[in-house]
Parts: C-alpha cells; structure tokens; sequence
C-alpha cells in the first residue's frame, strides 16, 4: 500500500514517557510495517511546527559547471523549489538532481547538504519508524524523536535551507617569488578554487571543531558587516590552530576559506587565499628581509581595499617566528631578524581596521604550556603579538577512534568505487557501515558472515583501534601500503585487503615508536 502523509513534530515530554513504556511490544509491528509499506510524503509542515525564524538553517551547496552561464538567483530558486518539493528530511550528503528538470541538468553539477552534522545511513531507520504512522502515531512520534536526538536527523519541518551557488576556479596557486627566486614569498589562490574541492569533508575531527570554526567567522564577518563597534564589542578575526604534526591543521585553514568563500559568495563577489611562508621571509641578505615583508603586505593591501574581495591571509608555523627572534636576540642569526619579526606583527595588527580580512595561523606547539611561552614571548619582544590577539586558539590532535574509523572507511570507499578493491554480496557491491551503524550492529546475526558488510565493517574498527595515535596524514597512506602488501594487487578482495591493513597499522605503529 502506499500512504502519504505529514509526519507530526516531536511530542512533548508526557506523551514521550507513555509512549516508552508501550514502545518495546511494538518495535516488531513498527519494522514489519516498513517493510511492506512505501511511503510517499506530503512535504507540508504540520500544526504547530516551527515558525520561519524559528527553523534551523542548513546550508545547501550548489555547484554549477564551469561553462554554465545561468544566473545565480535563477538556480537558486530552482533547487529552492526542488528542495520544497521532495525533502523529507536533511542530511549531509549529496541531493539527486531530478531527471524531470533541464535547467538543473544543464546547470548544476553536484547539490550538496552540508555541515547538519547529520548521520545518513540513520535516515532509512527513520523512515522505517515513520511508515507506520496511521497505525502507533503516539508511539511513532516517540522514537522519532529519539532517532533524530541520537542520530541527527533533521526533518523538513525543523529546516530552512540557505542556497550557495557557486563555481569553481580551476586556475592553480599563484607565486611571489622570494629574493632568490628559489622559495616563494606567498601563494595565493582564487576561491572557490577546484585544488580544495571536497577537502572540507574529507578532514574529520572531534565533533564540533569545524562547526565552531564556521561560525565564529561567519560571526565575525556580520559583526564587522554590521558596524559593531570594536571599542565596546572587542573581536580581531585572527584563527589560531595548534597541535602536532600531521593532523590537518594547515588543510582545516585552506578548507575554512574555501567553505566561507562559498557562504559568502552573495557578500563577496571575490575571495582570495594568501598562504604566507614565514621562512621565505628570512632573506640571506641584509636588509633585504624588511622589503619582501613590505612586497608582500602592499600585495595584500591591494586587495583587501576591494570592498567586494573578502582576503584570507593564512600563515604556517607562527611559532617560528619567535625562534627568529630568539636566534637573533642570542646572536646564532642576524639581527635583521628582529626587524622582519616586528615589521610582519605590525602589518598583520594593521589588517585588523579592514573589515573584509580573516588571518588563519597555525603552530605545531602541542601544549598549552608551550603556546602560552610563545604567546608571551611574542608579545614581550614586539610592540604587538598579534598572536596573543587570537578569538580563537582550538587545538587540532589526533583523530579519535570514531574519526580514524571514518577516514580510513572513506578511503576505502575511494578504491571500491574505481575498482582497485573488489566485492561482492549476493550480487549487490559491498557498503561499509558508518561508525555509529556498526555500533548498533555488531551484536546482530550477520556478524559472524565473513563476506557481510558487518563483518568487513569490524574489521576495519578493528584496524582503526590498532591506529591510536597515528596522524590524520599517516591514515591516509596506511591503505595505499596495504595494497602494496597484498600478494595480487591487480585483483585484490576487499576481505583480504582489511586484513592487510591490520597488520600495516600495527608495523606503523610499530616503527612511529621506535
């Protein structure tokens, strides 16, 4: 049968807790229900849902071909009533394009749910609940809420999608060369830029990290937008990130200004990325170190005096710059050092008065001790530390056991989906299961199938715990060495390939400690 329906907001507490205690009798009814049931939903709120202002906002990315040439507010009302007229529910992930729609087709090239810190496989579990609404709607809207509480999912009542179009650059990084012509002073990069695309996603962290960076920029952009008043409201769009080698710390900042850039497009017709290196800055030569810092900074003033240019100035390794001034203080470099240190604080405090400019730092200090040092020393031998001035100090560590799983599963997707790793159940291709899915399946009967995807899925947990302590880097090599181990790499089954991977985590493990 076919039902269609509105499925009903979240109940309130009372009717939650009867509903609980009639629940556990009624699961069997409620799967059984699904399974012979298709359901097709009217996407109109009910009674009492939330009013406009209300509704959480979720960012919906569009990206359109680079030789289209349809107008940005056409494509946006297009997906605008795309979404209106399909969207159940929102999770991240990609959104199909409807067949019935030339002027999508012809335009857009990838639509994407972004950043709801949603859970995707969960959805088929939600709609498995909402099937059988006619039938147990009290106890339905029961674990309704509870699936979206634990599983994020959004439905469309909670919702208001925000439309980003965008195109991509495919114009390569841009170098200044240094004094020598053998190390740039800078690169720069025209956002959205094709050499980022997707990077976003593919870093994984502690929950929150990306989130909270997202929005402290955006933050910072409408409070500079709107005139707040830096005397009475103090905030200085500087970005510290540090940690360890290796986890992704310098790819988050270059991610972060691809994503803002996305956001922004509306704001800033144009956005730039300027990746400052610290060392080129240093020239051999006296004196001749204080004019790349000045070649340098007359660049970057150029643009940000484009009101229309949002300029993201991002620098590597800022502790190096008080082992510069250290070294020169003592007399192991020249004093030369000194002046370049004060020159590029000063410039970099100077930004500060221009509204349309982020400054993104990272530091491989791993602890607080150490960049609360560096931090001090900065500002007692410079007239200013911009580094001291920092909103934001988040420090960026190894992935945890959930992140290292998801890394090295979407690695191991990437190599089914060109064919170097091959598998197949039942005729249907192998899906490794999220985290949280294998979580709630890894006591179920399939387990014990060694060909199962919940089998496979434990393997791989099992090679994620094994990685503790490894980089966010180093995970992404392990699966390109496990292939180089397997007997026949030119035919290689995804069974044999995770066991492969246990054993090259545990020899890099091994070898990282020595």
């Amino acid at each position: 049968m076919e039902v269609s329906f509105s499925a009903p907001p979240p109940p309130d507490a009372a009717s939650a807790a009867a509903a609980a205690a009639a629940a556990p009798s009624l699961v069997p009814a409620v799967a059984a229900a699904a399974a012979a049931t298709t359901v097709s939903c009217s996407p109109q709120p009910p009674t009492g849902s939330p009013s406009a202002d209300d509704r959480i906002l979720v960012s919906v990315e569009v990206l359109l071909h680079a030789t289209s040439t349809a107008r940005a507010e056409d494509v946006c009302a297009a997906v605008e009533r795309m979404l209106e007229a399909r969207s159940l529910s929102y999770v991240d992930g990609p959104v199909p394009i409807p067949n019935d729609d030339p002027f999508l087709l012809a335009n857009v090239k990838r639509i994407q749910i972004c950043d709801t810190g949603m859970d995707l496989l969960s959805l088929a579990i939600v709609l498995s609940f909402l099937a059988s609404l006619l039938m147990h709607l009290l106890v339905l809207a029961f674990y309704v809420d509870e699936w979206t509480e634990n599983h994020k999912v959004l439905l469309f009542w909670q919702v208001r999608p925000v439309v980003h179009v965008f195109q991509l650059s495919e114009d390569g990084p841009g170098e200044e060369p240094g004094e020598d012509d053998t190390l740039s002073s800078f690169n720069e990069w025209a956002l959205p830029a094709k050499e980022f695309d997707g990077l976003w996603e593919s870093l994984l962290y502690e929950v929150g990290l990306k989130q909270r960076l997202l929005r402290y920029a955006a933050s910072a952009l409408l409070f500079t937008e709107k005139g707040v008043d830096p005397c009475l409201v103090s905030w200085n769009r500087i970005v510290l990130l540090h940690g360890p080698p290796g986890t992704g710390k310098t790819s988050l900042c270059k991610a972060l200004a691809q994503k803002l850039s996305i956001r922004f497009k509306s704001r800033y017709s144009m956005c730039q990325l300027i990746e400052v290196n610290a060392h080129s800055l240093f020239s051999k030569w006296f004196s001749e170190s204080g004019k790349l810092v000045a070649k340098l900074f007359q660049k970057i003033q150029e643009m940000v005096e484009e009101e229309s240019n949002l300029v993201f100035v991002l620098i590597d390794e800022v502790e190096s710059l008080a082992a510069a001034r250290q070294a020169a203080i003592s007399g192991s470099e020249p004093s030369d050092s000194i002046r370049v240190v004060n020159a590029l604080l000063t410039q970099m405090d100077k930004l500060k008065s221009w509204p349309n400019v982020i400054i993104l730092t990272t530091s491989n200090i791993t602890t607080a001790i150490g960049i609360k040092f560096c931090l001090l020393y900065l500002y007692e031998f410079a007239d200013i530390a911009f580094v001291d001035r920092a909103d934001i100090k988040a420090y960026v560590g190894p992935p945890t056991l959930q992140a290292r799983y998801e890394i090295l599963r979407s690695c191991l997707q990437e190599l089914l989906r060109v064919g170097i790793l091959t598998h197949t159940q039942g005729g249907n291709s192998l899906c490794l299961l999220s985290y949280f899915s294998l979580m709630e399946n890894q006591h179920c009967p399939e387990v014990a199938d060694p060909h199962g995807s919940v089998h496979l899925s434990g393997l791989l947990h099992k090679a994620a715990e094994i990685c503790e302590g490894l980089s966010g880097r180093t995970l992404r090599k392990l699966p390109f060495l496990a292939h180089a181990s397997v007997a026949n790499p030119s035919c290689c089954d995804a069974s044999a390939f995770l066991h492969a991977l246990i054993q090259t985590a545990q020899r890099e493990l091994s070898e990282s400690r020595g």
